[in-house]
């Protein structure tokens, strides 16, 4: 009896212990379903690289001031760190003698204007003279060479007469000696007429050439001399008003009342808008790097949205010092309200040469080397791509290493791992 109700009670404990299997079994929970991922499909195309450079601001110009005048200040107008404008008055030498010297010119000018109306007049009435004077030779020419011709005509008579006994020798003779004061007469006149015309030829006129011309252009160029020498002092009056040339800040006052300017510099200024921002970089970070590429530029000194600039890259210069790999890259930046004041540090992103090729999102990288991103197979596989970045500009990469239509987890840094499966479909 006791053998067979060990038997019995075995039994049923076997079989209560399947039952309880089947029971625990029946309340398992499912396994849980894979985990959502975002993803975006790799697609060619080009992207427009873009440089992170540090760097200073630096002024679009510096302007040394000098004056060349030998005057004491009367007044200076501005400070060390004040504004100025162009065309603002600096400061105002003294000019008293350079006014007396201007009157002195002037008068000068007004006495040799006076000279020469009176030379254009006294060469009007010697060229008339002149002109008169030749006339009247002329006119004592024809007088002589006609009375030596009637005198002649009566010499051939009285020598036909005296051939027939009818006057005496005594009267031919004295005919033959009138003949030959005549012939005196007209070659003095014709001396005198000769004379005459070579007073009209020199005298010439007043608006050609001659004496009388030459006097009048003698007296006009000594009344412009005079004039000219009145502007020169009416030029270095102006000079005595020392102006602003540009728009800035006066970064050093070198001059106070009384004081002569010499040739040291009386005042620096610095035009401050626009500025440049001189960002440094290396030969390989250049080398991509074009004139009128647009920058943008961040001032960590400034805050708020007024430390972000844009602007575009004017120069990209050699290096520096000979042998070094520093580079310059100048970027011109609008400055109102000069918010950017030149030594202030700032970083710059400057684009560079467009790269073509196949495009991923940064944040598809898997750390910060940006050599691989998690690609995702047609049954949700996850496997990790290697890749190399060729260019960014920020958002998008371009890299080879993968193929153009592949998909890839846009958050390249979830903790996944290769094999894993994901869902894409939240």
């Amino acid at each position: 009896m006791e053998r067979g109700a060990s038997h019995w009670a075995k039994f049923f404990g076997a079989v209560l212990a399947i039952l309880a299997a089947f029971g625990c079994a029946a309340r398992r929970p499912p396994p849980p379903p894979a985990p959502y991922v975002e993803t975006t499909l790799t697609s060619f195309g080009s992207i427009e690289p873009a440089r992170q450079l540090a760097g200073v601001v630096a002024p679009y110009q510096n302007v040394a001031i000098q004056s060349t005048l030998s005057e004491p200040a009367d007044s200076v107008f501005v400070r060390e760190g004040d504004s100025v404008r162009s065309g603002q008055l600096l400061a105002q030498l003294d000019t008293s003698d350079l006014q007396a010297q201007l009157q002195s010119d002037l008068a000068t000018a007004n006495s040799n204007h006076a000279n020469t109306v009176h030379t254009v007049y006294q060469g009007s009435l010697n060229i008339q003279q002149g002109v008169d004077t030749e006339r009247n030779a002329e006119a004592a020419v024809q007088q002589a060479q006609q009375t030596l011709t009637n005198d002649q005509r009566n010499l051939q008579r009285d020598q036909n007469l005296l051939a027939q006994g009818y006057i005496s020798q005594q009267a031919v003779d004295a005919q033959a000696t009138l003949v030959k004061n005549d012939q005196q007469a007209l070659n003095s006149a014709t001396a005198n007429l000769e004379s005459a015309r070579s007073t009209v030829h020199a005298n010439g006129t007043l608006s050609g050439q001659g004496l009388q011309s030459a006097a009048v252009q003698q007296s006009a160029a000594q009344e412009n001399v005079a004039l000219a020498q009145a502007q020169q002092v009416r030029v270095q009056i102006a000079k005595a008003a020392i102006v602003s040339p540009v728009s800035g800040v006066v970064v050093n006052r070198n001059i106070n009342p009384g004081e002569y300017p010499g040739s040291r510099e009386i005042f620096t200024l610095q035009q401050i808008d626009p500025v440049y921002a001189v960002l440094h970089a290396s030969s390989e970070e250049v080398a991509r790097i074009l004139n009128g590429a647009s920058a943008k530029i961040s001032a960590p000194d400034l805050i708020g949205s007024e430390r972000h600039f844009r602007g575009h890259v004017v120069g990209v210069l050699n290096e520096i010092n000979p042998g070094s790999t520093d580079f310059q890259v100048k970027v011109l930046l609008s400055n109102p309200g000069q918010r950017l004041r030149p030594g202030m540090v700032v970083r710059g992103t400057v684009a560079t040469v467009p790269v073509r090729g196949v495009r991923v999102p940064v944040s598809a990288f898997t750390d910060d080397n940006h050599d691989a991103v998690m690609a995702v197979a047609a049954d949700g596989t996850v496997k990790t791509q290697r890749v190399a970045e060729v260019g960014s500009d920020g958002t998008s990469s371009v890299v080879s290493g993968i193929d153009s239509g592949v998909r890839v987890v846009r958050n390249g840094q979830m903790s996944l791992g290769d094999g894993e499966k994901v869902s894409l479909q939240q």
